[in-house]
């Protein structure tokens, strides 16, 4: 199991600087007004490659996942792995971009932390489905994808649930 979490390791490693380095800009009032101050024009930018790359990760998952699951090897080749890391490492870096503009807190923003706490979920899910082939991991991981989502457009934590348990 633990070696099968090795490429998540660096993810969470990237993850837990920027948002270190987050934490200690907001403590210094200088570096909070050049985090804070950056222009309002990136920001379409910035929510546009988000989106974008949730689409390719999410695609990139679900073609690997059901591929797996038919027995082939290619998804698990080196290259895709690492294409895979990529858009991840972008679509993180894209995501804190945004956390930091908007100057958002998981524990005020009740829906950015049921998001990241379905991050979390979604790459313990998508570790199994991919490397143990277990269908019933790679359909709960496409549901958690789905769900995640839904939070994020929602901006609630119970996402499309919201209608009928809200």
């Amino acid at each position: 199991m633990l070696a099968a979490m090795k490429p998540f390791k660096a993810r969470f490693a990237l993850a837990a600087a920027v948002l270190t380095a987050h934490a200690q800009a907001s403590t210094d009032a200088a570096q909070t007004v050049v985090i804070t101050a950056m222009p309002a024009e990136i920001y379409p930018y910035i929510k546009s490659a988000h989106v974008a790359l949730v689409a390719a990760s999410g695609a990139l998952f679900a073609l690997r996942g059901a591929a797996v699951l038919a027995g082939r090897a290619w998804p698990m080749r080196p290259s895709l792995r690492a294409l895979s890391v990529a858009v991840d490492s972008l679509l993180l870096a894209a995501g804190v971009t945004l956390w930091s503009l908007l100057s958002l807190q998981p524990l005020r923003d009740a829906w950015l932390g049921s998001k990241l706490a379905l991050l979390v979920l979604y790459i313990v899910l998508g570790s199994l489905a991919l490397k143990r082939a277990q269908p019933q991991a790679f359909f709960a991981a496409i549901a958690c994808y789905g769900f995640m989502v839904s939070v994020a457009l929602a901006r609630h934590p119970l996402g499309a649930l919201r209608g009928w348990l809200g």
